[in-house]
């Protein structure tokens, strides 16, 4: 085993273990649903469920849910299939959908009917909902409860062969309307839905529940424990009655852990569809959004999710996590692997008026501690941008930058001094004249002068333009309400500034990188020319 049990999931299996309750391998199985993106909650399900399997030397099970034909595509099947081996996580020839098992879940429908423990109902959904009942009253037995088993039959039959309108009848079990697990009040197995399955086309016209579906593919397929949020707790019953009262050979333990919540996002999908269909952001791959896709997009790494997942851990308790965390292991990860470079995000023109050279070339480490990492070339000459904010008219106290009379290092270059502020008739600084000191060259220095600070810069002519995506939070508040989420919608951010970047960047096979003094940057996989902020380089983001 590659890491100590120290969760109680962990701890449960190596019970299980050394009791020989669990003689064979460890199966656990990843069960999304194709009806949208994978975000970062469902990160710690992937790292919990690939993880202890690899950690007890057995394997993991990547089953789609696809009981909801009207909600689930291709397009998000794709993605998640392409997020789960993204985070690092083999599944090998263990892709399967519930839509696998539909016959087999038929005909275990078929067998409750048989026993009498299933019946077709045929009152509307709003019957069914107002007859359950409340946490203090029980339940009305439906009118079609005690149907015989013959008429069951034969309806099931014709609501598979597709004679009835969606919503016309449902197939409920039988088991206790005056349950106090509401739950296990009759709940629906089955529902009409004359709808094109993605995978299956017009096959079928019934659908089965996904109470009833994952506990039987659970067992179809030998899972050893089935792991799942906390929200699934009340519904553990029902699990276990649907494999007590069907032929199968195995009964998977349900467990269930707490969920992610994550402060400053959300993680509900039918939240997360809204802002993409309402166009509030760019897609699902948006860097704004806690996607894995738009994460991916963002720069985030697979180590840094992984190690988030990681850090935050598994108990029962639900808890929301701070931001700085995931933004603490996003830097962390990329901090030695990513290569330095120059961008100047909002420039102002410096001219060097005794500057006689040709224009030369510097020489600089990619990284100061990473030699592997190489070294590249830094064109420089006369005409040079910086930053605008590293340069104060009328500098406060403690200033490290340049003003008017004081001297500043370029770094990686020389030492110069401001000589003069140029203003266009609006009062806007356009440009600083500048002196440069020739014998102050980095690594070479025998001018013997002592600038109050350093500074990143570019060259004027060999720099690169490119547009810089400024990331912020999505939302304002930390614990954005699902009721009133479109109005915590943080209008700054996204931040698009046209900035100038060191050539090398571009000729680089690097896609991550540390803008000097700025924060991680990464190029976007689907524009050219554009970067996307992946983190600052500190926690200095304010609501």
């Amino acid at each position: 085993m590659k890491e100590e049990s120290t969760d109680f999931i962990r701890q449960r299996i190596s019970e299980d273990l050394a009791t020989g309750k669990l003689k064979g391998e460890v199966v656990t199985r990843f069960p999304p649903e194709p009806n949208g993106y994978l975000h970062i909650g469902h990160a710690k399900s992937i790292c919990l469920n690939f993880g202890v399997a690899e950690q007890f030397g057995g394997f993991t099970y990547l089953r789609f849910d696809d009981t909801n034909p009207e909600k689930e595509s291709d397009e998000y099947v794709q993605a998640i299939i392409r997020d789960v081996a993204w985070l690092g996580f083999d599944w090998g020839d263990r892709l399967t959908h519930a839509s696998d098992y539909f016959q087999k879940l038929y005909d275990f429908a078929e067998d409750l009917i048989r026993d009498g423990k299933a019946y077709i109902c045929s009152l509307s959904g709003e019957e069914i909902r107002a007859g359950r009942g409340t946490l203090t009253e029980p339940g009305q037995d439906s009118p079609y409860r005690n149907r015989a088993v013959e008429e069951n039959l034969d309806m099931f039959r014709r609501m598979r062969a597709g004679e009835f309108s969606d919503g016309a009848h449902v197939l409920r079990a039988k088991i206790d309307m005056a349950s106090p697990n509401i739950n296990l009040r009759d709940p629906v197995l089955y529902r009409i839905r004359h709808a094109t399955h993605q995978r299956t086309g017009d096959t079928w016209c019934i659908y089965p529940m996904y109470d009833y579906t994952h506990c039987i593919c659970d067992a179809l397929e030998g899972i050893t424990h089935s792991l799942c949020t906390l929200e699934f707790e009340d519904h553990r019953p029902l699990y276990d009655w649907v494999l007590d009262n069907i032929n199968v050979n195995i009964h998977p333990p349900q467990i269930e852990f707490s969920r992610l919540g994550l402060e400053y996002t959300v993680m509900s999908k039918r939240l997360l569809q809204r802002l993409v269909e309402e166009n509030r952001v760019d897609g699902w791959d948006d860097p704004r959004m806690p996607t894995i896709a738009g994460l991916r997009r963002r720069g985030v790494t697979p180590g840094a999710i992984r190690d988030f997942c990681r850090r935050v851990g598994v108990t029962k308790q639900d808890n929301v996590v701070e931001m700085s965390l995931l933004e603490f292991c996003i830097r962390q990860d990329l901090e030695s692997a990513s290569p330095r470079a120059m961008v100047v995000l909002d420039p102002l023109k410096v001219t060097l008026t005794n500057y006689a050279e040709d224009n030369e070339t510097l020489e600089a480490p990619w990284h100061p501690q990473q030699d592997h990492l190489g070294r590249r070339s830094i064109p420089f000459g006369p005409n040079l941008f910086i930053e605008r904010e590293d340069f104060a008219e009328v500098p406060p106290k403690k200033f490290k930058r340049l003003s008017p009379g004081e001297m500043v290092r370029l770094r990686y270059g020389y030492i110069i001094r401001c000589d003069e502020v140029i203003k266009d008739f609006d009062g806007r600084i356009t440009e600083l004249r500048c002196s440069y000191f020739r014998d102050s060259k980095s690594g070479a220095d025998t001018s013997g002068l002592k600038p109050k600070g350093v500074i990143h810069w570019v060259a004027a002519e060999a720099s690169v333009p490119v547009r810089v995506r400024l990331y912020e939070r999505l939302f304002r508040e930390p614990a954005p309400s699902g009721s009133t989420f479109l109005q915590d919608l943080n209008p700054e951010s996204m931040r698009v500034v046209e900035a100038r970047a060191e050539p090398a960047i571009m000729d680089s096979v690097e896609t991550r990188f540390q803008f000097e003094r700025t924060g991680y940057f990464c190029r976007d996989s689907e524009l050219e020319n554009v970067f996307n902020r992946t983190v600052t380089l500190r926690d200095s983001w304010k609501p």
